[in-house]
């Protein structure tokens, strides 16, 4: 099937998601409250880690996922950007994120600040448009700047969100080539770059950012049900709403797990729609799984962080290759002294699944290694960029990445590609690594983490 008639479908589902997001909200929260949470939320600093369902309430907190998340598909639709898996990984990022630190007012600067630097360069914004939603990971700072800073102004917050997204595109595509592709969250760390070096400036000018502490409790019953409701809808649509059989549904879902998850890797483009959806309510359940396990809570960060892996289901992410991650920062936790369910490492373990290309190209002992290691990392990575870089984790996971990567690589042999990854190696043509931040806007290029050893 041609891709434009297969990713047709992604337009409407993804609003249909939005608006779903909408009306749970209104049924979970009285309306005049949730226009007083939504206005809390607008108004405030938004620093790490700042629960909007502390904030304004689950109600409000939904509805403006749902309104960040239909501002973001409307985006990548209007502007020409070509709808494929990563499309699923974009919504599922701000969806999740607008449950704590994106909302409907900060996110904007950024998106013209890229829109800006398409024109400079004279590109389509096609080409950028799904790097000036990512790049909203610094919304905080937007926030900040406006609102919380010394020095804030309106006017200061817009420019400098301005200034953010016309340097992301050039900054992302850099360190996504340093990564390996082993470091789904590229985008985290080339945020977490940037903010290191805004911080110290702002500090030198008299301010001082810091992370704080906003986190709901007493919320779990009420999001098992909206989870456990949105994950088995999308494993029982993958089954049987596709047009193909359950058991071919599930022999691609095996074939799906057998795969690496390097970065790119457009699962809805190899696999099609049955065994992603049917990866993404099984990954979803894993989620929250994990949270229930350690006794932690169902809020707007792990809610968010569940959407984010959910996202990454279409490109990357598998029940065999986050699980061991998940087992590493468990264990880590009780190394450095803290528990589980610690809310930075409750985070740790659903967005430390960041790091799942290690466990499916090194094996299951890298990636407990490399998640061992993240829930100690992660925790002092948000010092140096003050709770202004939503995407933490990423920022942590690009440096293991970095430096996991070539020692493994040094000291242990790559495993053989299994049949199955052999299979796939004639769907593609083969070329150099390439770009994250515009792969997806050339409809015939490699899928890298599918690439012979000796190609």
């Amino acid at each position: 099937m041609p891709n434009r008639f297969r990713y047709k479908k992604l337009f409407p589902a993804t609003l249909v998601f939005s608006g779903g997001l909408i009306v749970l909200g209104l049924f979970l929260q009285p309306f005049e409250s949730i226009l007083t949470g939504l206005y809390h939320i607008v108004t405030l600093q938004d620093l790490l880690i700042t629960d909007y369902v502390s904030i304004g309430g689950p109600g409000a907190a939904l509805i403006n996922a749902g309104i960040v998340t239909a501002i973001s598909i409307c985006i990548l639709k209007f502007s020409g950007d070509p709808f494929n898996g990563f499309t699923i990984v974009e919504m599922g990022l701000m969806a999740g994120f607008s449950l704590f630190g994106k909302n409907f007012f900060n996110i904007w600067p950024i998106i013209f600040g890229t829109w800006l630097y398409a024109r400079y360069q004279r590109d389509p914004f096609s080409k950028h448009a799904g790097v000036s939603l990512l790049s909203t990971s610094l919304a905080p700072l937007v926030s900040y700047m406006s609102l919380g800073s010394v020095h804030a102004s309106l006017p200061l917050g817009l420019a400098v969100g301005i200034a953010i997204g016309f340097i992301m595109p050039s900054l992302s595509s850099y360190t996504y080539k340093i990564q390996n592709g082993m470091n789904l969250y590229n985008m985290g760390f080339a945020c977490g770059l940037l903010a290191m070096m805004i911080v110290p400036m702002l500090k030198a000018f008299g301010d001082s950012p810091d992370t704080v502490l906003f986190w709901a409790t007493a919320y779990n019953r009420k999001f098992e049900i909206v989870l456990g409701i949105l994950c088995s809808f999308s494993i029982l649509f993958g089954l049987f709403g596709v047009g193909k059989s359950p058991s071919a549904v599930l022999r691609g879902y095996r074939r799906l797990l057998s795969t690496i998850g390097r970065a790119p890797s457009d699962y809805l483009r190899m696999f099609g729609y049955g065994p992603v959806l049917v990866n993404i309510g099984v990954n979803g359940f894993l989620g929250m799984a994990y949270i229930l396990l350690v006794d932690g809570d169902l809020n707007g960060p792990t809610m968010g962080g569940i959407l984010t892996i959910m996202g990454f289901s279409a490109f990357g992410k598998h029940a065999l290759n986050i699980i061991p991650v998940m087992i590493g920062v468990f264990i880590g936790a009780y190394g450095i002294h803290y528990t589980p369910d610690y809310p930075s490492l409750q985070l740790a373990g659903l967005f430390g699944t960041t790091l799942a290309p290690i466990a499916g190209y090194f094996g299951w002992p890298a990636g407990i290694l490399a998640g061992f290691i993240h829930s100690a990392l992660v925790l002092q990575t948000g010092g140096p960029v003050a709770g202004l870089n939503l995407y933490n984790n990423g920022f942590s996971g690009g440096l293991i990445a970095i430096v996991l990567y070539p020692t493994i690589t040094a000291i242990v042999r790559r495993r053989r590609p299994t049949l199955q990854e052999e299979d796939y190696y004639d769907l593609f043509e083969k070329s150099e690594p390439i770009d994250i931040t515009t792969w997806h806007t050339r409809p015939s290029v490699a899928i890298w983490s599918h690439k012979r050893p000796d190609a």
